[in-house]
């Protein structure tokens, strides 16, 4: 029987999240197991993050993280309207994450992600093992826009059994937001078959300067 793993918080991450359709469709559905059904346009989703003090966690500490991978038909988070999520690559600077994470089969790998903002002007660059794999660009504001609540849905496997956890969140965007550039910096990482389509087109995001999270909240194993 999978072994569920006790609950942690997250409060007041700055957090940069959207998603994209990809250059390779087709590499991107190779990477979602048997069992799951990618979307129909393969789009896929990136979160990258930082949590700058132990303060703002249960028990992580401080860490940076982003996470990607392919986004899920037929199985939608709680409002029946966002799709589920699976992982496939998971960039964290903590041990401490990186085995709660790896316990419920996440696949989590050493790497960091540092958020920059210069005036309006965000760069967001994510490293694996000290390589840079990702940088993100992104026209921020600074006035807040309306605050987001709801849960989101991930997917993992754990000894042969598919695990979704919904994770309750609150965040708090800008209003000013526009991805204006999204770059795959090393070819002969596998992250890059999830690289977006040329022009790039965004499907959805935000930027918030903090964003409030439980990690994860409720999990069920499926049959």
């Amino acid at each position: 029987m999978t072994q569920l793993q006790a609950p942690q918080l997250v409060v007041n991450s700055r957090m940069l999240y959207f998603g994209w359709v990809p250059a390779d469709p087709d590499a991107v559905a190779a990477l979602v197991p048997a069992g799951l059904k990618p979307m129909a346009n393969r789009q896929v989703f990136m979160n990258q993050y930082v949590v700058d003090s132990p303060e703002q966690t249960s028990g992580f500490g401080a860490y940076s993280l982003t996470y990607i991978g392919p986004d899920l038909e037929d199985a939608y988070a709680p409002d029946g309207v966002t799709p589920g999520r699976w992982w496939t690559h998971y960039f964290n600077s903590s041990a401490v994450v990186r085995d709660y994470a790896s316990a419920r089969g996440v696949p989590a790998s050493v790497g960091t992600t540092t958020i920059e903002i210069h005036g309006k002007k965000l760069t967001a660059t994510t490293t694996s093992d000290g390589v840079p794999v990702i940088r993100t660009t992104v026209r921020v504001g600074h006035k807040l826009g309306e605050t987001a609540r709801g849960q989101l849905r991930y997917l993992t496997e754990v000894g042969g059994d598919f695990v979704a956890g919904n994770y309750p969140f609150i965040s708090e965007p800008v209003a000013d937001f526009e991805v204006e550039k999204l770059e795959f910096l090393d070819k002969t990482h596998s992250v890059y078959a999830l690289r977006p389509a040329n022009p790039l087109e965004i499907t959805w995001g935000f930027y918030a300067p903090r964003a409030s999270f439980a990690y994860p909240g409720g999990e069920t194993v499926l049959s």
